[in-house]
């Protein structure tokens, strides 16, 4: 048994005539203490066969043989004569399939207890429960769980991951104030505290309140700052800082910070197409440029970012490089023209949840070499997929709750007994639940990703128009002589056009210079 503490306090109306001890293990390495809870004699049932059972199970519970005291105990919970105290014996039942390391199956005993309202067990269920819905990472009885809590009742050692977890329910139902407030009560130091800082940050920027988030990202980044260049928290926090940079409409800053994110965090390329549209936004037309040719490289061709396609088409148009604009324009059609048929096409020839979870299950092991063969949908966008966040954090529920089904199936005996049948009915239905939950998520990104290209295809139109006005309109005035750049005062700050509504950047011909260049236009166009 690892790491385990196993408490019975509980005083049964019905079994002994004198007071027993309910011994208690915690395990840490070879140190092993013991704890005795002594309950009080109570009056007993009238049939000596059924007293003699349950003793005989709790005895073997308190002996640590778990396996066949809840077989035993699960048989005596459904008989009428113990209707009474059918939730003492339930949350027994619970705390020793949790010390088995049967959370899920644990996790509907101590529901069935809260459910009882037993004034006595009612607390204990709540807080055993939420402690096995947050190692499982089962939102559903998180949340029931953390409807039911009075902080006051738990433990302290328990406490950080009740305010984390009351935290993340706040900040999904957009009220981001109460979540700010409850992940700051995580204490430093707690194994939550790193995640409570990222979204009280993001909770900031809910808010609209840059400079708070960025002082709470800043605190992240302090305490990882022993963790490596590549620690994941680190580089979250840093590119909080540049995302609140960018809300701040700080430009140069934004893009500095989103230059420290490493090259070789699997985050560098998000935080890329970040930079580059902090760098349209800041007029800085060349080093947004350089970043698409890494963006749009072969390493990256099976990523979804239709949108980065046609902020590079922008950025050629304010640079008047139209000849560049129309074949990113026909590269996107080409690419994500048939992305967006395909998603199209599968929305509406699919209606149950169970047919995208289908579907989506062949990505879990997807190979680009097999797209067009095993896949209706295209494989950058199962690849997507696999990213989002409610579908990662449901796939990891899912996989626990089928690793403990396999725990069960070689389990020999227990396999076969009442318990062990009943525990692979539960989980089988939570495994069919849980699909059928993913493929409810896998549905409804799908038809975020059909609006969002159908919005990008009229964009891309619209870019096009624009493309087709300006080079007709430059044509005109290169035959009537007016395409002559106007220079600007070197002595004059750059701030000074950009902030006055002109563009300004260097750039001479086809050849781009040093941002400190001698060569800068100045007017509403590169070209004007």
């Amino acid at each position: 048994m690892k790491n385990l503490t196993l408490l019975f306090t509980l005083s049964f109306a019905l079994v002994f005539t004198q007071s027993f001890e309910a011994d208690a293990y915690t395990k840490t390495g070879a140190k092993t203490t013991r704890k005795v809870i002594r309950t009080q004699p109570t009056s007993g049932i009238r049939d000596s066969s059924l007293k003699q059972q349950l003793s005989n199970a709790l005895a073997l519970a308190q002996s640590g043989q778990y396996q066949p005291a809840a077989q035993s105990l699960f048989n005596l919970v459904r008989r009428k004569e113990f209707e009474s105290e059918r939730p003492q014996i339930k949350y027994i039942l619970g705390k020793m399939l949790v010390a088995m390391n049967y959370s899920q199956v644990a996790a509907y005993q101590f529901v069935d207890v809260i459910r009882s309202d037993n004034n006595r067990y009612l607390k204990k269920a709540i807080e055993e429960l939420s402690i096995v819905a947050d190692g499982l990472g089962d939102d559903t009885l998180l949340n029931y769980a953390v409807s039911k809590v009075d902080v006051n009742d738990f433990p302290e050692k328990n406490k950080d991951m009740i305010y984390f977890r009351i935290g993340e329910i706040k900040l999904k139902n957009k009220k981001f104030e109460d979540a700010a407030q409850a992940f700051n009560r995580v204490n430093v130091g707690s194994s939550y505290n790193n995640q409570a800082l990222y979204l009280k940050a993001l909770s900031y920027l809910e808010m609209n309140k840059p400079d708070p988030a960025i002082s709470v990202f800043q605190q992240l980044l302090d305490h990882r700052k022993n963790n490596g260049i590549t620690d994941t928290n680190r580089v979250s926090a840093l590119i909080g800082i540049a995302r609140a940079l960018y809300q701040k409409q700080d430009w140069d800053s934004s893009i500095e910070a989103y230059s420290n994110v490493p090259r070789d965090h699997f985050y560098w390329h998000d935080a890329l197409f970040e930079q580059s549209w902090a760098m349209f936004r800041g007029a800085r037309f060349r080093s947004a440029l350089s970043n698409f040719q890494s963006l749009h490289s072969a390493y990256y061709e099976d990523f979804y970012i239709p949108e980065s396609l046609l902020l590079r088409a922008i950025v050629y148009l304010y640079v008047c490089k139209y000849d560049e604009m129309e074949k990113v324009l026909s590269l996107y059609n080409s690419i994500y023209e048939p992305v967006r048929l395909k998603i199209s096409s599968f929305l509406n020839s699919n209606t149950e949840p169970g047919s995208y979870y289908v579907e989506f299950e062949k990505a879990l092991g997807l190979k680009k070499k097999d797209e067009g063969v095993l896949y209706k949908l295209p494989y950058m966008v199962l690849k997507n997929l696999r990213e989002e966040g409610d579908v990662k954090r449901s796939l990891n529920y899912l996989k626990k709750i089928q690793e403990e089904k396999n725990r069960i199936e070689t389990s020999g005996s227990f396999r076969v007994s009442g318990l062990g049948q009943y525990s692979v009915r539960v989980l089988n239905t939570r495994i069919k639940n849980t699909k059928i939950l993913i493929g409810e998520m896998v549905k409804v990104h799908l038809q975020n990703m059909s609006d969002e290209l159908k919005d990008l295809s009229e964009q891309a139109s619209f870019i096009n128009y624009e493309r087709l006005s300006s080079k007709k309109d430059s044509a005109k005035k290169k035959i009537a002589g007016k395409d002559l750049p106007q220079m600007i005062d070197s002595n004059i700050d750059r701030e000074f056009y950009v902030q006055n509504g002109f563009e300004f950047y260097p750039f001479k011909g086809e050849f781009w210079l040093d941002e400190i260049g001698n060569y800068h236009y100045l007017g509403t166009q590169s070209c004007e």
